[in-house]
């Protein structure tokens, strides 16, 4: 019964938030509340839910501030050259625009968190998508697909996983993955260029003049939704082949409408690259360029927890930054928004991953699908693997995952011969999906940041990443790794 209610539950979740039918955090909080009580267990539902949010607390408190610090950093104009520089180089072409994004997100997945890597993609990439009129959507299922294939890391948390589940070395496990990984993001970049290619026949190709033109002057940002003085890519133009003409049509992915010269609310909460804005520091660029990477370096050495290294990087940000009480309030404010909505659905998601783990459903689906493998899979249980850990990373923490069910794998791989190496090989492969979970914190950055709806990121991007993670399946099972 409790693996039947399990499925029944992440079903009814994914519809409603698909179909818009609830807002994710109402999704979050509610359908798993409603599924505690049908289960018999309504009066264990506190404690789950505390012990969910005791467990994402520190993520929730490592996002509010991060989203703090990297607004912070936007505001004073630190990401303006990069963004400057790509413009250049895509030369205002839709295709490379979306290929930058890939290659963008690859290169900062390097740290190994997501959080950071969707903060900083986004906030260098979204003022080039809003400026062209390009779908949003686009941009936050590369990045998201892109930094799936990089969190095989070993210190991006799944690889450590999997060699510490099953007793090996994590080294010997990633490694030899290394050619199907990069496989699978050579896959990601051929994705983005067809995706490019799409968005270019939709919007035409501006030249490097116009789209420095339509920055300056058809477009003001870093100005608040409402004021009256925020205004989009869309222009006088036609739009007969070219981005900011009222033919355009609609930018897929938000509440605006690309071309048509009016779009509060794809602006609201985000502040852009204005480049005669007031919150400017360029006499402190430097120490703003040292400050990040000083902050990432702690990171990745793992000096500090990461909470406590973005709560110390935000406050010495605002008080070099803004030395004055009021600037500081208002650019705390100004950010507000964002930190309040992904910290909100973080909390939000304690209570699904509370009640998925309190009442056991993970467990019996885990234990359901495992048992339903027939015994003649035994010799290729590394393949099985790999084709299990696309729906069950998505549906299960990776701690749940690779746990939980892993080592249930691995035994049952071992009574036909496979090593245990492909197995924890084989698990990573689902990765690329998994990043795109309503489980994974960093995905509400991404799509809070891009102010995309979730259900209409997940519809997009979940065939593009099962197929990646398909791809890196594939590779390792031609290259003899699985």
């Amino acid at each position: 019964m409790l693996t039947i209610l399990g499925f029944v539950m992440i079903a009814t979740f994914l519809v409603l938030i698909m179909t818009k039918k609830m807002s994710p955090i109402a999704a979050l909080a509610l359908i798993p509340a409603l599924f505690c009580v049908l289960v018999g267990q309504g009066g264990q539902l506190g404690d789950y839910v505390i012990k969910g949010v005791g467990d994402l607390a520190p993520t929730a408190v490592m996002l509010m501030f991060a989203i703090i610090y990297f607004g912070v950093m936007i505001d004073v104009g630190l990401f303006d050259p990069i963004v400057r520089g790509i413009l250049r180089f895509c030369k205002a072409d839709p295709m490379r625009i979306v290929v930058g994004t890939a290659v963008l997100a690859a290169i900062v997945s390097l740290d190994g968190d997501g959080s950071t890597t969707f903060m900083i993609t986004v906030s260098a990439m979204y003022p080039l998508y809003k400026r062209l009129g390009m779908s949003r959507i686009v941009m936050t299922g590369v990045a998201a697909t892109a930094n799936g294939v990089m969190n095989t890391l070993p210190w991006g948390g799944p690889t450590a996983r999997a060699a510490t589940a099953l007793k090996v070395d994590a080294g010997d496990v990633f490694v030899p993955m290394i050619p199907a990984l990069g496989v699978g993001l050579l896959a990601v970049f051929f994705l983005a260029y067809v995706l490019g290619l799409r968005e270019r026949k939709r919007l035409g190709v501006l030249t490097l003049d116009e789209a420095l033109e339509t920055e300056t002057t058809s477009e003001t940002v870093l100005v608040k939704a409402g004021s009256g003085t925020s205004a989009t890519a869309g222009g006088s133009g036609s739009g007969s082949g070219k981005v900011g003409g009222t033919g355009t049509g609609k930018a897929t992915g938000g509440t605006g409408t690309s071309g048509s010269g009016t779009d509060a609310s794809d602006d609201d909460g985000f502040q852009g690259l204005d480049p005669q804005r007031a919150t400017l520091r360029p006499r402190l660029y430097w120490f703003n360029a040292v400050l990040t990477i000083a902050l990432l370096t702690a990171m990745i050495m793992d000096l500090m927890p990461i909470p406590v290294l973005f709560l110390l990087g935000a406050a010495l940000a605002l008080t070099v930054n803004f030395p004055k009480m009021t600037e500081q309030k208002a650019r705390i404010a100004a950010h507000a928004d964002n930190a309040l909505n992904v910290s909100g659905m973080v909390f939000a998601a304690a209570v699904f991953t509370g009640v998925l783990t309190g009442t056991g459903m993970v467990q019996h689906m885990a234990d359901w699908l495992v048992g339903a493998i027939p015994d003649g899979m035994g010799p290729h249980m590394a393949i099985v693997t790999g084709v299990l850990s696309l729906p069950l990373t998505y549906f299960m923490s990776n701690d749940g995952f690779y746990f939980g069910v892993l080592p249930m794998l691995a035994e049952a791989g071992a009574a036909h011969g496979v090593s245990p190496l492909e197995i924890a090989r084989a698990s990573l492969v689902g990765q690329p999906l998994h990043m795109s979970s309503p489980l994974v914190p960093a995905v509400y950055v991404l799509v809070g940041m891009a102010k995309v709806e979730f259900g209409d990121h997940t519809k997009f991007t979940v065939k593009w990443a099962a197929l990646t993670s398909l791809v890196v399946l594939a590779a390792g099972v031609l290259f003899g790794i699985i």
